[in-house]
């Protein structure tokens, strides 16, 4: 089994001096699955409000962990 980060580019992040900084989110670590689609459908399960705030899931970023 293979574990994954997944990543949005959605959203904003403030500095420490309150400006806008373009960067990627974690969304989440998911761990026990097979490929990264049951990693995104794993982490959607677990974490509703990752729809309820609408993040758009064809922008994740899915990275392997080794």
């Amino acid at each position: 089994m293979k574990k994954y980060i997944i990543l949005t580019p959605e959203g904003e992040t403030l500095s420490p001096n309150g400006n806008e900084v373009e960067n990627l989110q974690v969304l989440g670590i998911v761990e026990a699955v097979k490929d990264e689609n049951e990693a995104i459908v794993k982490l959607l399960q677990e974490n509703e409000w990752i729809i309820d705030a609408e993040f758009n899931v064809a922008e994740f970023i899915c990275y392997e962990i080794v």
